[in-house]
């Protein structure tokens, strides 16, 4: 079974009346007026789209789809061909490639790297208007109990497809963390949007592939992301 998770808060909805038949779809709504429409899931504004995948895994921990894609309200500005990607999960959903050996995989056309402290890529940032810096060393240690890493590799826009047994290698103890976290440290959903691998103990890029390139701009896929990514 294949489900696309939607967080949405005011975004326009339409894309989702031509998914392909195959697929479960789930949609929070933090909107202020609900309008999602009423077969979606009310939540607060909180958290942004991390508080939303979390509260998922945690309510549906024991429920969990094969597949969970998931997505913003609005995925296309960071994911451009995100339809044909739904498609081709759809397609493959009986022969995707080998959970074991690759249960993540990001959804998105731009590889980007920040550093522990947000300055790379947070700072500088048009919406951060007062350059403030992202805590991700603050960050890892208050989820993981662990120093983190200097550099945080990921692919812009917070969206993936994860498959459950991946998931459940970490206790539903650890989701409920990460889903209080998600609501009390500074500017957390964007220290998950660099961390989803991390969070399931999992490496979505391989730093081989990347051959020391920090930003790689993904054309137009027709299997998600390059094999070793």
């Amino acid at each position: 079974m294949l489900e696309l998770v939607v967080a949405h808060y005011t975004e326009n909805l339409n894309w989702l009346r031509n998914l392909p038949s195959g697929i479960r779809l789930t949609v929070y709504d933090k909107s202020p007026d609900h309008s999602a429409g009423s077969d979606a899931i009310s939540l607060p504004n909180i958290g942004r789209e991390a508080h939303t995948y979390l509260h998922h895994i945690v309510s549906r921990y024991d429920s969990l789809a094969d597949w969970t894609l998931f997505a913003q309200g609005k995925p296309f500005d960071h994911a451009f061909d995100f339809k044909k990607t739904v498609k081709s999960f759809v397609d493959k959903s009986d022969h995707i490639d080998d959970p074991v050996q690759k249960p993540f995989h990001w959804l998105g056309h731009l590889i980007d790297t920040d550093d522990n402290r947000g300055e790379r890529l947070f700072q500088p940032w048009s919406k951060n208007e007062d350059g403030r810096r992202l805590d991700l060393r603050g960050f890892h240690q208050t989820l993981f109990d662990t120093a983190g890493p200097v550099l945080y590799t990921f692919v812009l826009g917070a969206q993936f497809a994860i498959h459950r047994d991946a998931i459940r290698q970490q206790p539903l103890t650890f989701y409920e963390r990460a889903l209080a976290v998600s609501i009390t440290f500074p500017d957390a959903a964007h220290c998950f949007e660099r961390s989803w691998d991390r969070v399931f103990g999992l490496t979505g890029i391989d730093p081989d592939w990347l051959a020391g390139r920090q930003t790689v701009y993904l054309k137009p896929m027709k299997n998600q992301l390059p094999e070793k990514l």
